[in-house]
C-alpha cells in the first residue's frame, strides 16, 4: 500500500457524501468493508459514467413497463461499471440508488451505505487546533512534568534502585514493578539484580508477565534474560532464565497464547529470532531459532494460530517490516508496508474480532537520506525560512508544516494474509496505542499535533511540541462507532 492508494481511496468519496454520512461530526458511525478484487475507478471516471448513463424516461401505458425494464438494466450496468455492490437490495432499491446518484441528490438512505461499502478506506476528519486550544496546551505545559501514564485500565510502572558494587561504582540493586488499576496501586514486586525492561510487564489471562535481563557493567559480561510470572497479589510464582547458547539474548515480547502457555520472543546475538514456549508452571516446552538479519524485534502479536512480529532497523530506514510466524517460530511470510512517496512507521499491533489491527503513521519520502528521517523535509524548510540571527521560526508556521508531514493510519488485516483489507486515516496526527476494552471494543489512540517549537541546540531532538490524544472506538466488525477528545496530552520530540 502506498500513499497514492490511500489518498486515491479517500478522494473517491465525494465531500457531500461525507457530510451527509456525518463523518465530519461526532459521534461517527459507519461500516467500511473492502470487497477484494473490486476495481475502484477515479471519481472523474465515475461521474463521466454517471453522465453517460443518465437518460430521461418518458411514456405512459405500455411504455411504462418498457421504461422500467430499461431503467433497471441501466441501473445494474451502472452498478457493475462503478464497482457498486447490490447485495441486500431489492429491484426497486437498486433503481432508487441509481436515480439518487445520477441526479446527484444523495437523499436516499441506501445510497450512502452502497457507496461507503465500496470505498476501500476512509479518512476521519479532525479539526485543526484553534488559537484558544493552542494557548490552553501551552498553559498546561506537559513538558514541565514527566508524561503521565494512562488513567484507565491496568498499567505498570517500572522503577530501579542502585547500590555500591565491589568494583567501587554504583550498580543495579533491584527493579520494582508496580501494578495500577485506574491509577490506583494494586501491588508491587521486587526483582533483585534484574533490570526489568521499561515495557517489560504485561497482563495475561494467568497473571502478569515480567521480563528483563541481568545487569551488565562490563562489555565482557554476557546478557542473560529472565521471564517471571506474577499473580494478581504481586507474588512472584516463578522466574526462569533463557539459556539458548547466546552471548547476548534480550526478550522483545511475551505473548499470551490463550491456552495457559506463553510465547517468549527474544533476539539472540543480534541476528537470531528465537521463539520459546513456556507452560503455566514455567517449564520451557520448546524453542526455535531463525536467522532474521540485523533487525530489532519491535512488536509481536498473536495472529490466528501463529504470530506477527515487527522487525526494524531505523538506521537502514526499515520501519514497517512484518514477518508471519507459525506456533513453532518458523517464518511463513514477510511483508513490508512501503510506498513510492511515503514511509510507514508501525507503532502498535493487536488482534481483535478475527483481524489484526496495525497502528501506523505515514510521512512523505524525505529528500535527505540522513539525519532525522521523519522530518528532514520539514527541517529543510525551517533552515531556509528561519530568522538567521535568532534561529527562530513562527510556531504557527512550523506547526502547520509538521501537521502536513504526518497521517495516522489504522490498517485492518484478515488473518489469512498481511495485506490490509481496509484502513482509517487521520491527517496531522500520529497513530499510537491500541487496546481492547472490557466492553469488547477496540480503542485506537491518535496523537494530533497542536503546537511545536524549533530547538536547534538541543541534542536529543530538533523539533519539540505537544499532541492532543484522540480516541477512536471500533466494534468487532471493524466499524467506527465512537470518537472522543480524551483531554490527555503527550509531548512530541523529533
Amino acid at each position: 500500500m502506498n500513499r497514492d492508494d490511500l489518498y486515491r481511496a479517500i478522494g473517491a468519496v465525494d465531500d457531500d457524501i461525507l457530510e451527509r454520512s456525518e463523518i465530519q461530526s461526532e459521534p461517527v458511525e459507519m461500516q467500511i468493508e473492502r470487497k477484494r478484487g473490486r476495481k475502484i475507478r477515479p471519481s472523474w471516471m465515475r461521474w463521466a459514467a454517471i453522465a453517460a448513463c443518465f437518460v430521461l424516461l418518458a411514456g405512459v401505458g405500455g411504455a411504462v413497463y418498457a421504461a422500467d425494464v430499461k431503467e433497471y438494466r441501466e441501473a445494474v450496468a451502472f452498478f457493475d461499471e462503478n464497482g457498486l455492490s447490490a447485495e441486500g437490495l431489492s429491484r426497486a432499491e437498486i433503481k432508487a440508488v441509481y436515480r439518487d446518484i445520477t441526479t446527484q441528490r444523495f437523499t436516499y438512505d441506501k445510497t450512502a451505505q452502497v457507496i461507503l461499502n465500496t470505498v476501500p478506506g476512509l479518512e476521519i476528519a479532525q479539526k485543526e487546533p484553534t488559537p484558544e486550544e493552542v494557548a490552553e496546551v501551552w498553559n498546561r505545559n506537559v513538558w514541565a512534568a514527566p508524561l503521565a501514564a494512562s488513567k484507565s485500565g491496568v498499567t505498570y510502572r517500572v522503577d530501579a534502585t542502585e547500590k555500591m558494587g565491589d568494583q567501587g561504582f554504583t550498580v543495579l540493586d533491584k527493579s520494582i514493578v508496580t501494578c495500577l488499576k485506574d491509577g490506583e496501586e494494586l501491588w508491587t514486586a521486587e526483582f533483585p539484580d534484574l533490570r526489568v525492561s521499561y515495557d517489560g510487564a504485561g497482563r495475561t489471562a494467568n497473571g502478569t508477565a515480567v521480563y528483563g535481563q541481568s545487569y551488565r557493567w562490563s562489555s565482557q559480561q554476557p546478557v542473560i534474560s529472565y521471564v517471571s510470572r506474577v499473580d494478581d497479589n504481586g507474588t512472584i510464582l516463578w522466574t526462569k532464565k533463557l539459556d539458548h547458547g547466546f552471548e547476548m539474548e534480550t526478550i522483545a515480547a511475551v505473548v499470551d497464547n490463550g491456552d495457559g502457555t506463553w510465547a517468549v520472543v527474544s533476539r539472540g546475538d543480534v541476528k537470531v529470532l528465537c521463539l520459546s514456549q513456556f507452560g503455566i508452571d514455567g517449564n520451557e516446552l520448546s524453542v526455535h531459532k531463525t536467522e532474521a538479519g540485523n533487525y530489532g524485534i519491535w512488536n509481536v502479536v498473536r495472529f490466528g494460530d501463529g504470530y506477527l512480529a515487527q522487525l526494524g532497523n531505523a538506521s537502514a530506514g526499515v520501519t514497517a517490516r512484518i514477518v508471519k510466524l507459525d506456533r513453532e517460530g518458523n517464518i511463513l511470510d514477510d511483508y513490508s508496508y512501503d510506498g513510492k512517496d511515503c514511509d510507514y512507521y508501525i507503532t502498535d499491533m493487536i488482534e481483535f474480532g478475527g483481524r489484526v489491527y496495525i497502528s501506523t503513521y505515514a510521512v512523505p519520502k524525505q529528500t535527505d537520506g540522513g539525519g532525522r528521517h521523519e522530518i528532514a523535509n520539514v527541517l529543510d524548510y525551517v533552515f531556509e525560512h528561519m530568522d538567521k540571527e535568532t534561529l527562530e521560526i513562527p510556531g504557527e508556521e512550523l506547526t502547520r508544516r509538521v501537521r502536513d508531514n504526518y497521517t495516522a493510519v489504522l490498517l485492518l488485516c484478515e488473518p489469512d494474509g498481511g495485506v490490509p483489507e481496509t484502513f482509517y486515516s487521520v491527517k496531522g496526527s500520529l497513530g499510537a496505542e491500541l487496546s481492547v476494552t472490557e466492553a469488547d471494543e477496540l480503542e485506537w489512540n491518535v496523537q494530533s499535533v497542536v503546537s511545536t517549537f524549533f530547538s536547534p541546540l538541543t541534542s536529543s531532538f530538533t523539533i519539540g511540541g505537544t499532541c492532543e490524544v484522540y480516541r477512536y472506538a471500533f466494534d468487532p466488525r471493524g466499524r467506527l462507532i465512537r470518537c472522543e477528545d480524551t483531554g490527555d496530552q503527550v509531548a512530541y520530540r523529533r
